[in-house]
């Protein structure tokens, strides 16, 4: 058939079927899918029982699920191939290429990282202390800071957490000399914090720290929260849980990818995993709050641990090792001051609205459940 033969028909199919040619010759992604998906290899900070490790699961389900399969995220947990504290070289270098983690578990190579979640925030919960990262600066200072120390990574910190317990005890904390001499865990800023209220303070990832302390290696220790702690088993070396403290009272988590792979993706691909780490987020907060608050009372009911509330006169020594602590760091390291001085406006203003704004939840919890038998405040 010749051209002056062709239908409109078989015109259009000839158009098409040039512009895919063009297509294919140009790159457009859009008309031609590439070959296979993109597959990254994972590994986060957390053993495999442990709630966290799911929250990485569930972070690499939904960019699994909303790139429909295009980009297939394998997530391994602590230890598989790297130990937890060796993460952010192992994906700065491309061993991994990515991670789910916490900010402060790289304190060694930076100390302004615990600002990032080790510390009382300046009076910040977790979730303000996201959204001065997003909408006050945060974002921008991080990216310089792990410039500073040459890590090729894009970071996404995620997923706020509640206030940590002041952590697990042979018995009650009644007084700031009770910490003298206790063999203790705990990472970031909070090491400085601790060792200033008298402690000899170890730093040890999660899925070290029971056995330390059934060893006798550690007197005492903190991780996270009721439902972690209970299936680390926290409840088979200890029996007293000290509730509140200032040691990590605004903690998120942290998603990295090897910035050379990431930035290599297209930028759909780019979008999705940036709107999934909000998605994923905002489930992490609200799985956290059904799953903490179910296992905080199995710990009650079944372990049989008992709760105290942290004393007063320790949550003022912990404010007033900070401010020394702090200041001593932000003499030594620019970097933390400035991010110290930026986390300080924010608050100032954000806490302000915070407490002004919202009303006592205790108040109304009261008159609707009775007064709470727990945590108790244990007298000296």
């Amino acid at each position: 058939m010749t051209d002056s033969q062709a239908t409109p028909e078989t015109s259009r199919r000839t158009f098409l079927t040039g512009a895919a040619v063009g297509a294919v010759a140009l790159g457009f992604p859009s008309v031609v899918r590439a070959q296979g998906p993109i597959t990254m290899r994972w590994q986060s900070t957390w053993p495999q029982k442990d709630i966290f490790h799911e929250y990485a699961l569930d972070f690499a389900k939904k960019v699994n699920d909303m790139t429909g399969g295009d980009l297939k995220i394998d997530v391994l947990p602590a230890g598989a191939v790297v130990p937890a504290f060796g993460l952010l070289d192992a994906v700065s270098k491309g061993t991994l290429d990515g991670g789910h983690g916490v900010l402060v578990y790289h304190y060694g190579k930076q100390t302004a990282l615990a600002l990032w979640g080790s510390g009382p925030g300046y009076g910040m919960d977790a979730n303000m202390l996201l959204s001065w990262h997003k909408y006050g600066g945060g974002k921008q200072l991080l990216t310089k800071l792990y410039a500073s120390i040459g890590a090729n990574v894009v970071s996404f910190p995620y997923g706020p957490m509640f206030t940590q317990p002041l952590g697990w005890y042979k018995k009650p904390i009644t007084k700031v000399d009770d910490f003298k001499g206790l063999k203790f865990r705990t990472v970031g800023i909070s090491i400085d914090v601790f060792q200033g209220l008298g402690a000899a303070v170890n730093a040890l990832p999660g899925a070290e720290i029971v056995p330390a302390m059934d060893r006798g290696l550690l007197d005492a220790a903190e991780f996270n929260n009721a439902t972690s702690d209970r299936i680390l088993g926290f409840a088979d070396v200890s029996k007293v849980c000290m509730l509140q403290s200032y040691h990590q009272n605004a903690e998120q988590l942290e998603i990295t990818f090897n910035k050379t792979k990431f930035d290599a993706l297209p930028d759909k691909m780019k979008a999705i995993i940036e709107n999934a780490v909000e998605a994923a987020s905002a489930d992490m907060a609200w799985k956290s709050i059904d799953r903490y608050s179910k296992d905080y009372i199995e710990l009650q009911t079944k372990d049989k641990v008992r709760f105290y509330k942290t004393p007063d006169s320790v949550l003022k020594k912990q404010l007033e090792i900070y401010d020394q602590v702090a200041d001593k760091k932000s003499s030594d390291n620019p970097l933390f001051k400035e991010i110290a001085e930026s986390q300080k406006a924010f608050a100032q203003r954000t806490v302000k609205w915070d407490l002004d704004t919202n009303v006592s939840r205790r108040m109304a919890y009261e008159h609707y459940f009775g007064r709470p038998a727990a945590p108790a405040q244990k007298k000296s």
